[in-house]
């Protein structure tokens, strides 16, 4: 059985034929001992909690070690340098621990698997003995070279059998509430002030739009929109940013006069479907190289509500990529 957090996550493993439950693993509960094979591979994170923020690998190890039972296997994957945060817990509670690279799949994060058994309920070690199972995965939580995991076994752990386990998720189902939120009385009544509708746009203007007149619709947010098609189709958010200019006078004298100057332009984002984004504004936060000194300037055609067609010319600076190589303008014009 799997434990997926969220949707397409566990729609992916039900497509494999796992049986999945989609919760947050903090708000599952599993019978003490239930389950047979455990393998953990839990976010890569520290906590968001207001107090005692902990590394998730060793909550997520606190909280589900207990539903293996003796002689069960773990499969515990996270990346080497938090191994020191588990290694008491993994010394006191597991035997035949065995710790091996996983850098083929995971190598930015220097990802380890460590393998072990839970230990039996007569078993019981002692301090010296518990103090060097410690001070040996701490070692291993910074050496430079770990046996890589290989396709071929070199150890091999019996998994004992177990009945079906049975796991309960005591949180709130927030899917399941979005899809039926939409639906409830108080959204209703809430969406009114929340969300109100946004005035279509729709007819020709009378006589062409200048500059300013677009500039001052999109700052206001009636050219805002889905557009394009296929891989273009993407997601267009205007507003209005104020910026702040500051040069230095000298006088004859000597004198140095400090200035600043607060003015008002636009910033344009863009969101397109395959995930990928852009920022742009006219204001050039670092150096693009020749060629680009001077900015972009573009004609941008907008069709809103498939009525309305605006022209203004703008000049705009590409200044944030995120997830893809760097764009220039004419690839945004295009989507537009």
């Amino acid at each position: 059985m799997a434990l997926r957090s969220t949707a397409n996550r566990a729609e992916q493993a039900r497509a494999f034929g796992i049986e999945t439950l989609q919760a947050n693993a903090m708000d599952v509960r599993c019978p003490p001992e239930a389950v047979s094979l455990l393998y953990l591979n839990p976010p890569y994170d520290w906590e968001s909690g207001e107090s005692n923020n902990q590394r998730l690998e060793v909550v997520f190890l606190e909280h589900t070690y207990r539903w293996l039972k003796a002689g069960g296997v773990l499969v515990f994957v996270l990346p080497q340098l938090r191994l020191a945060k588990c290694a008491r817990l993994l010394s006191e509670h597991f035997t035949d621990l065995r710790v091996q690279a996983h850098r083929a799949s995971l190598p930015r994060i220097q990802a380890e698997v460590v393998l072990a058994t839970r230990r039996k309920r007569d078993s019981r070690i002692t301090d010296a003995v518990l103090l060097d199972g410690v001070r040996y995965l701490e070692a291993l939580a910074t050496k430079s070279e770990l046996e890589p995991l290989g396709d071929t076994a070199q150890v091999h752990y019996e998994v004992p059998a177990s009945e079906s386990a049975v796991l309960t998720n005591m949180g709130i189902p927030l899917d399941e509430l979005e899809n039926v939120l939409m639906e409830s009385a108080a959204y209703r009544q809430a969406a009114r002030v929340l969300l109100p509708k946004l005035n279509d746009v729709k007819g020709r203007p009378l006589t062409p739009l200048h500059g300013g007149h677009v500039g001052l619709l999109c700052t206001a947010g009636m050219l805002n929109g889905v557009f394009g098609e296929g891989e273009d189709r993407h997601i267009a958010q205007w507003r209005s940013v104020k910026f702040t200019d500051h040069w230095e006078e000298e006088e004859e004298d000597g004198t140095k006069l400090l200035h600043d100057r607060e003015r008002f332009s636009h910033e344009l984002t863009l969101v397109f479907a395959n995930g990928k984004t852009q920022v742009l504004t006219q204001e050039k936060k670092q150096s693009m190289g020749e060629g680009k000194e001077r900015g972009l300037s573009h004609t941008l055609i907008f069709r809103h509500h498939g009525s309305a067609h605006l022209a203004v010319e703008f000049t705009l600076m590409p200044v944030q990529l995120h997830h893809h190589a760097a764009r220039d303008f004419t690839d945004c014009e295009k989507a537009l």
